[in-house]
């Protein structure tokens, strides 16, 4: 079971990183200042968020419900597009009684869930734990509202049965910042 779930978060790991494959790229090249430059033009041209302004992107958002607040990194000067996610917190529930099969069915179930959460763009990042203390795992929900969050949350099978049970909190990051 911990090396289905040790697969299964990797999966998403790389997943989640493949639009990242030209940014690698970009540490190749430190020392060549034009081959760096043409690059960083290179991810920039393709990144979606790039293609319409902070300001768009902000107004588009708070049309859709979420919040944003904008932050000056205090270094660089730059502003940078603070949005709010929900971060889920699964934790071990009460009901850990299930067989061995009906444990197995409705971890097929749960991670079915997550995928098509991530399909369908409500989340953005799923993965367990590495250890078997009392929360299992998390997911990062891109949703304007915690009711929202917590109304997919509670859609997991895993929730349903009792398995787990999750503990919602509003997040902030960066708008289009990647994982790394």
């Amino acid at each position: 079971m911990k090396q289905f779930l040790t697969i299964f978060a990797l999966t998403l790991f790389f997943m989640g990183c493949k639009d990242n494959e030209k940014a690698s790229e970009l540490k190749d090249f430190t020392t060549e200042p034009e081959v760096k430059e043409n690059l960083i033009d290179t991810i920039v041209a393709e990144n979606p968020v790039s293609e319409k302004s902070v300001a768009r992107i902000k107004e588009e958002l708070k049309k859709q419900g979420y919040q944003t607040f904008d932050y000056v990194n205090e270094k660089t000067g730059d502003t940078i597009l603070m949005q709010q996610y929900f971060m889920v917190f699964l934790k071990s529930g009460p009901i850990r009684s299930q067989n061995e099969e009906e444990a197995a069915k409705l971890q097929e179930a749960h991670l079915a869930h997550l995928s098509r959460m991530y399909e369908e763009g409500y989340a953005d990042i799923s993965g367990p734990f590495g250890d078997d203390g009392d929360i299992r795992g998390i997911t990062i929900y891109n949703v304007p509202t915690l009711k929202i969050a917590d109304s997919l949350a509670n859609l997991d099978p895993m929730v349903k049965s009792g398995r787990l049970v999750i503990e919602v909190h509003p997040w902030w990051a960066g708008k289009g910042f990647p994982l790394r």
